[in-house]
């Protein structure tokens, strides 16, 4: 596992400060109430309806002994209501009283209100920045946590731009592929805007919970066949089954509009995005050697017969 250098450890350490400064959870008492910021996330859990402890605590991350001593305060200020579980009586179940539910929604305005104002001094464009930026943030930090939710749409606008700034610094970083290649997948990117055919060519953006993690266009070369071109994938998002779920779209789009085969140029140090391609049933048809990108590398032809 690669380890964070100190200076990306102080950013995060840094941007965290800001933002629970900004937001107002840092005194004693969360919004000025009488409940701290830990008792108030517990009202929200429970707001939702009946939940046990453990699945509070596991929400949570609470150490069982914590969270028992909210609940014993809470219990004692009726606040919350303790039944057996019809499921399993040794079991327990929590709800909010009607006091309980009078108690949580002043914070939940207040939380509502402070977020608002927040969120209402950007411009439009700001808000919808901001709200892409937590995704990110989310599904980076939770990427190897939780079962991820991958979708697949197709392009709009904005995403050619993404999909050249995204590859290009990532065939930079992992394989130091310069400029040169920069400016050919702006090319290709152009041209596929430019001389679009919805009925025969398609261009994916593959999702990972809600956050664009790659992409896989379609192209149509002649009446029988289709190149497979502007594949890449996030690293973080790998072992996913995302490239493979790109490569069947692709593929199933092939099928239904008549293509007879699937073309793609690729090069031979490109292991990973190799094996996919020979998974799904494309054959090596012919090599290639060059000097483009700034190094010296064989270029490798693949086909797939429909």
């Amino acid at each position: 596992m690669p380890k964070a250098s100190l200076k990306r450890i102080d950013a995060v350490r840094d941007f965290n400060r800001t933002y629970t400064r900004k937001l107002g959870v840092l005194g004693e008492s969360f919004l000025d109430t009488a409940f701290s910021l830990t008792e108030a996330r517990v009202l929200y859990e429970l707001s939702g309806g009946e939940r046990t402890a453990s699945e509070v605590g596991a929400a949570l991350g609470l150490d069982a002994g914590y969270l028992s001593r909210i609940l014993d305060r809470f219990a004692k200020a009726r606040l919350i209501s303790r039944n057996t579980s019809p499921e399993d009586r040794r079991r327990s179940v929590i709800a909010l009283t009607r006091a309980g539910h009078a108690a949580f929604a002043p914070l939940e305005e207040r939380s509502r209100g402070r977020i608002g104002a927040f969120v209402a001094a950007l411009p439009a464009s700001g808000q919808a920045q901001l709200i892409d930026a937590m995704n990110l943030v989310a599904a980076l930090t939770e990427a190897n946590e939780s079962e991820s939710k991958i979708s697949l749409r197709t392009h709009r606008a904005g995403d050619m731009g993404w999909i050249t700034m995204r590859h290009a610094a990532l065939y930079d970083e992992e394989y130091g592929y310069g400029p040169q290649f920069e400016a050919m997948v702006a090319d290709i990117c152009a041209g596929f805007l430019k001389n679009y055919q919805p009925k025969w060519e398609r261009c994916w953006i593959a999702e990972l919970n809600g956050v664009p993690v790659g992409s896989c266009c379609l192209v149509r070369a002649d009446a029988k066949t289709a190149k497979l071109r502007l594949m890449f994938l996030e690293p973080w998002a790998r072992g996913k089954g995302v490239a493979q779920k790109l490569v069947e779209e692709c593929i199933a789009f092939a099928k239904k509009h008549d293509y007879e085969k699937i073309l793609l140029w690729t090069q031979s140090e490109l292991l990973a995005a190799r094996k996919l391609y020979e998974r799904a049933g494309f054959k090596l048809t012919g090599t290639k050697p060059h000097a483009d990108f700034g190094k010296k590398l064989v270029g490798e032809t693949w086909e797939l017969k429909l």
